[in-house]
């Protein structure tokens, strides 16, 4: 674990999307995180498919898919 520095802006927008879907500040930020580093490791994949790799990592056992490098589309498809 460690502390982050972010701008008071990102902390307002941490804030206001946190209460809205009902998470902890923390664990908003590191939604965005994990979505961030698939879409940057998966630029071919919608929001909605990186959603499923997602939900997939956690059914699987936890600690979700994220991996460097490309997921195939037809895995997606296939689940």
């Amino acid at each position: 674990m460690g502390i982050v520095k972010i701008s008071d802006q990102m902390h307002e927008n941490l804030r206001i999307a946190s209460g809205a879907l009902s998470r902890s500040i923390n664990a908003q930020a590191e939604h965005w995180l994990r979505i961030g580093l698939l879409a940057e490791t998966n630029p071919d994949l919608r929001y909605s498919e990186l959603c499923q790799l997602l939900l997939r990592g956690e059914i699987g056992g936890g600690g979700g898919p994220l991996r460097l490098g490309s997921v195939e589309v037809e895995a997606l498809q296939n689940a």
